[in-house]
C-alpha cells in the first residue's frame, strides 16, 4: 500500500508541475498512470488468489481434516482394546539394531486456528533392552559419536565409560534402553492450499513428510494412513507413476531383456569357440606327439608349430 501511495504522491507532483509550467508531459503521466492501473491489478489478483485459497480451505481442507480426526479417534479406540503386538526395528549409525514394542498410550490432539487446522497422534515405543545387542566403543571420536545419537533420540544405555589419564573418555559400553516417541503430524491452513504429514520415528529413527492434495483426504487415504500409523503394509509413501514414466520403465525393461539376451548369445558363441579351440589343440598335441615318436631325437626341430613339423615329415617322404 505504501508503494502506491508514493506512486500517487509521485504522479501529483508531476501534475502539479506541469500546471505551474505549463509544459507537455503527457508521455510522462500515461506511464505513470499505466503502472498505477499494473499495481492494482496485481493487487486484486492476490486478493483473489487468497479468496481463492480460503474458499478451499473452508469447503474441502477444514471439512476433510475434521474427517480424518475423526478416523483417528475411532482408530486409537479400537487398538487400545485390542492393543496388537508390533515389534519394531531401529538402526543407529555406530551401535546397530535397537529393538523396541509399541505401547498403546495415545494422544491425539486437534489444534483449530482461524484459516488453520492441526492434528496431532503421538505414542512411545518401549525398547526392549534384552533384545538390544551390548556394544563395546573403542575411541573417543566414536563413543562421542554414539553416546550423541544416544542422547539426540533421548535412549538410555551408556554403561562403563573408560577414562585416560586426562579425564577424557576413550571406550564405553552401550545397551540401549528407554522409550522412542512415534509422532505423527497433520496440518492444513489457506495459504499452503494442502495438508503436510509428518512422521517420526517410524520406518526409522526420523522424518518422513509428505504433502497431498485437498482432494486426496478420502477413505482411501484415510486407510493408508492408517495401516501406517499401526505399522501394516501401507501403500501412503507409494507415489502413482504417470502414463509417461511407465511407459519410460517398460522400455528400459525391454531394453535390459534385448540386452541381456545378446549377452547370453555372445557368452555362448564364446565358449563354443573357445571349446572348439580346445579339442584343436588337444588334438594337434597328439598328432604331434605321434610325429615325433617316428622321427629320430636328433631330427626334430627344437621349436615350429606341429604343422611345420608335419610339413618337414612330408617333405622328408617324398625324398
Amino acid at each position: 500500500m505504501g508503494i502506491d501511495l508514493d506512486l500517487e504522491r509521485t504522479y501529483r507532483l508531476v501534475v502539479q508541475i506541469a500546471e505551474r509550467t505549463g509544459a507537455t508531459l503527457v508521455g510522462l503521466l500515461d506511464e505513470l498512470e499505466q503502472e498505477a492501473q499494473k499495481r492494482k491489478a496485481n493487487a486484486d489478483d492476490a486478493e483473489k488468489r487468497k479468496a481463492e485459497r480460503e474458499e478451499i480451505f473452508r469447503t474441502q481442507l477444514d471439512p476433510g481434516m475434521t474427517a480424518l480426526y475423526e478416523y483417528l479417534t475411532k482408530l486409537v479406540a479400537s487398538l487400545k482394546v485390542l492393543q496388537p503386538k508390533k515389534k519394531l526395528h531401529y538402526t543407529l549409525i555406530g551401535y546397530g539394531e535397537i529393538v523396541g514394542y509399541v505401547e498403546h498410550d495415545y494422544e491425539l490432539k486437534v489444534n483449530q486456528q482461524p484459516g488453520s487446522k492441526e492434528i496431532t497422534l503421538t505414542y512411545p515405543c518401549l525398547i526392549a533392552n534384552e533384545e538390544c545387542p551390548t556394544v563395546e566403543v573403542q575411541g573417543a571420536s566414536k563413543v562421542r559419536t554414539v553416546a550423541g545419537a544416544f542422547q539426540r533420540y533421548h535412549l538410555g544405555g551408556l554403561l562403563e565409560p573408560k577414562k585416560d589419564g586426562s579425564g577424557d573418555v576413550i571406550s564405553a559400553t552401550f545397551k540401549a534402553k528407554g522409550r522412542i516417541a512415534l509422532t505423527a503430524t497433520f496440518g492444513a491452513d489457506a495459504d499452503s492450499n494442502g495438508v503436510k504429514m509428518t512422521f517420526v520415528n517410524f520406518d526409522s529413527l526420523g522424518t518422513a513428510t509428505k504433502t497431498v492434495a485437498p482432494a486426496q483426504l478420502n477413505e482411501s487415504l484415510f486407510d493408508d494412513i492408517g495401516r501406517y500409523l499401526t505399522r501394516e503394509a501401507s501403500g501412503l509413501f507409494q507415489e502413482a507413476l504417470s502414463d509417461s514414466y511407465r511407459v519410460q520403465l517398460r522400455t528400459k525393461v525391454q531394453q535390459e531383456q534385448i540386452k541381456r539376451r545378446w549377452e547370453s548369445k555372445i557368452s555362448a558363441q564364446q565358449k563354443t569357440e573357445l571349446d572348439q579351440i580346445k579339442r584343436d589343440q588337444s588334438i594337434a598335441g597328439k598328432f604331434g606327439k605321434m610325429v615325433g615318436k617316428d622321427r629320430p631325437d636328433a631330427e626334430k626341430p627344437a621349436d615350429g608349430s606341429w604343422l611345420d613339423r608335419l610339413k618337414g615329415l612330408v617333405g622328408k617322404k617324398e625324398r
